[in-house]
């Protein structure tokens, strides 16, 4: 029986959404600390060697300045004394752009005559590395990477299953997973 994935939430929905969740209600003075607070994040994230997929801090830190930079901004122009997310007609588009993502994709899974869909509810996680017992390279950057999956373990599993063979990033800096962190959803963003 084959069954396909489909993400309830993609990465970038799940960084745009969380924000929007975060900022229903505060005003402008609150506001403007989030827009601070995710620079100061997006510059770090530049500064952090690079990570071997697109999905990284990164692209997840300069989603979220952008996304508080974007209702900073309309908070000024509507003169609006707290963000109203449902008064944000780019923040109605995006679920209304996620919830036909997703319709598209289930009814395209249908047709092309898969037995089953399922929906999954990823988050993802940041997995970090350290030098492992007796490594040769103590002076190099422990690897972080960024993956979606259902469950630390999970991540934790598929960031060794593409990384820890024989030349992968881990085996290549002797290295081996230290911490497995949910980032996104952060906790109280939308589930």
């Amino acid at each position: 029986m084959i069954c396909v994935l489909i993400y309830e939430y993609l990465p970038h929905e799940l960084a745009r959404l969380g924000v929007v969740a975060k900022a229903a209600g505060l005003d402008h003075r609150r506001i403007a600390a989030q827009v601070c607070l995710a620079r100061e994040r997006a510059g770090r994230a530049r500064t952090a060697p690079p990570e071997p997929h697109h999905l990284s801090e990164v692209f997840i830190a300069e989603l979220r300045r952008l996304q508080w930079e974007r209702i900073a901004g309309l908070m000024e122009k509507e003169r609006m004394a707290a963000y109203r997310p449902s008064d944000d007609s780019r923040a109605v588009r995006y679920e209304e752009r996620r919830l036909q993502r997703l319709m598209t994709d289930v009814a395209e899974a249908e047709r092309s005559g898969v037995a089953a869909v399922e929906i999954c509810r990823h988050c993802v996680y940041r997995i970090d590395a350290r030098p492992a017992a007796g490594s040769s390279s103590p002076g190099m950057p422990a690897p972080a990477v960024h993956l979606m999956a259902a469950s630390p373990g999970e991540a934790a599993a598929r960031a060794w299953a593409l990384h820890g063979r024989d030349g992968g990033l881990y085996q290549r800096s002797g290295h081996r997973i230290a911490s497995v962190t949910q980032i996104l959803p952060e906790p109280g963003e939308l589930f």
